[in-house]
């Protein structure tokens, strides 16, 4: 049974595996890091061109985290030692910057989380790199849609089942495969946190929507099949048939009525290509 325990300001968390509800200072909290991540990865986007480093992409991100008086959520987590994931073509997740060039028809995944203030601003977002196939870009415009069809879905009353159930509808749909090896998860005063937001499922299952949730909903979709390997590196996910991955992610916070967007593009970039 589904616990959900009521958060108090500046009350001590933990991982117990339990569903936090907060309040409105919260999301006060949540709004300032989603911006700040949305700005960050607004700004980034003249990077995403042919030619490009990724270490490049990720020196910049670090600085303007620093520079809001944040810091990169991920640097040091686990082991990590970057302050973001930037995943190229078939590359589903976690992807390491490195001396690794951006090339023309690439499509790109940068993930962000700053922390600012005690919040974790998460969210990742696609580019486009140069002249970008049909098929490529088809597949980041349907990733898109199904972000946001699993948003529209984020209300109280309604389960976790009912997010998973359209995201798997409209990705396979178009014939695409919807990744079970990595979810969404609770967000917060918490890097991770419960629930686990899991993006293929039926409808009135799962976990019950409450105000005061607050979570990442982060479809990953492949042109292909939706099977996984994790490369050596110990971080990277791949398509397990070299087929092209995209993904989209926002955090959100359930209200009386419905939810609010913390990550959203103060510049209007809500997905590419970005002018």
């Amino acid at each position: 049974m589904t616990e959900y325990v009521t958060v108090a300001p500046d009350q001590p968390l933990s991982r117990s595996g339990a569903i936090h509800l907060y309040g409105r200072d919260a999301f006060e909290g949540m709004h300032r890091a989603g911006r700040l991540a949305a700005e960050i990865l607004d700004a980034i986007a003249p990077l995403m061109v042919p030619g490009t480093e990724t270490r490049t992409i990720d020196d910049a991100i670090r600085a303007k985290m620093l520079a809001a008086g944040a810091v990169p959520a991920t640097l040091g987590y686990r082991g990590y030692t970057h302050s973001s994931c930037i995943s190229i073509n078939h590359v589903v997740c976690h992807g390491i910057p490195s001396d690794r060039i951006l090339k023309d028809g690439d499509i790109v995944n940068v993930d962000v989380t700053p922390l600012l203030d005690g919040w974790h601003g998460d969210t990742s977002r696609m580019y486009l790199v140069g002249d970008v196939g049909l098929k490529a870009r088809r597949l980041v415009d349907v990733t898109y849609e199904c972000l946001m069809l699993g948003i529209e879905q984020a209300k109280p009353g309604n389960t976790m089942g009912d997010v998973a159930h359209v995201i798997q509808r409209h990705a396979e749909k178009h014939r695409y495969g919807v990744v079970r090896d990595f979810c969404g998860h609770g967000v917060g005063r918490l890097f991770h946190d419960a629930p686990e937001v899991v993006h293929v499922g039926r409808p009135g299952t799962g976990p019950e929507l409450r105000p005061g949730m607050i979570f990442t909903i982060e479809p990953m979709i492949n042109i292909g099949r939706p099977d996984v390997k994790l490369l050596e590196d110990g971080w990277t996910a791949v398509t397990r048939d070299r087929s092209l991955s995209a993904q989209f992610e926002h955090s959100i916070g359930i209200t009386e009525d419905g939810c609010e967007i913390f990550t959203l593009s103060p510049a209007g970039l809500h997905q590419p290509p970005y002018a």
